[in-house]
């Protein structure tokens, strides 16, 4: 059996709970400081901070948060930005395909009709504005609305031949999930319960 000079010269690497901690302080800064600013170059930085800071970097703080927190969430939302901003083209079309199999909610129906790329990369940008502005849980709720539409389009969507028809059902059972836990995190906000 080794001794503890064995475990003691094992290089250490960063505390799990430094690390949940640091990333829920910088979520709750982020969601709960900003909404005390009207600043527009505070709430411009907000929707662009995964452009600024790289979408690894944030992976890093928040990736491995429970969807329920508030890194969570902002997580979920800066991934569907950034996924947005990858393909616009792609999340127009699902957005317009999905919104003829489930119901629009009236806080995303504010797409044009046909929803090209740059009203779907407004409408994420509109939605991470609310982080900064306005209510955290309608922010939510417009996030998993989007998702849902899309969601469903991508499930109507005519299947491309370069992925299977299982990866590309699992993408769209993804962001159901998304959709589902951002709505859950609404409720939780607006029970005072998200944290």
């Amino acid at each position: 059996m080794p001794g503890s000079a064995h475990f003691h010269a094992i290089p250490a690497g960063d505390d799990p709970a430094v690390r949940t901690e640091a990333a829920d302080r910088a979520a709750t800064l982020l969601v709960r400081g900003a909404r005390d600013h009207e600043d527009e170059q505070v709430v411009s930085r907000v929707v662009a901070l995964a452009d600024t800071e790289g979408l690894e970097t944030l992976a890093d703080l928040w990736a491995g948060s429970p969807a329920d927190s508030l890194a969570g969430c902002l997580w979920r939302l800066y991934l569907l930005r950034s996924w947005v901003y990858a393909d616009p083209a792609a999340a127009a079309t699902e957005f317009d395909t999905g919104r003829g199999h489930t119901p629009v909610h009236e806080v995303v129906a504010g797409v044009v009709d046909p929803p090209g790329p740059d009203e779907v990369r407004r409408v994420v940008d509109q939605v991470l504005r609310g982080v900064a502005r306005g209510d955290f849980a309608d922010t939510l709720f417009r996030a998993a609305a989007f998702a849902r539409v899309v969601a469903a389009g991508r499930v109507h969507r005519p299947h491309d031949t370069t992925r299977s028809v299982y990866a590309h059902d699992l993408s769209a059972a993804r962001l159901t999930t998304m959709a589902e836990q951002l709505e859950h995190a609404a409720r939780l906000e607006v029970q005072g319960l998200l944290s």
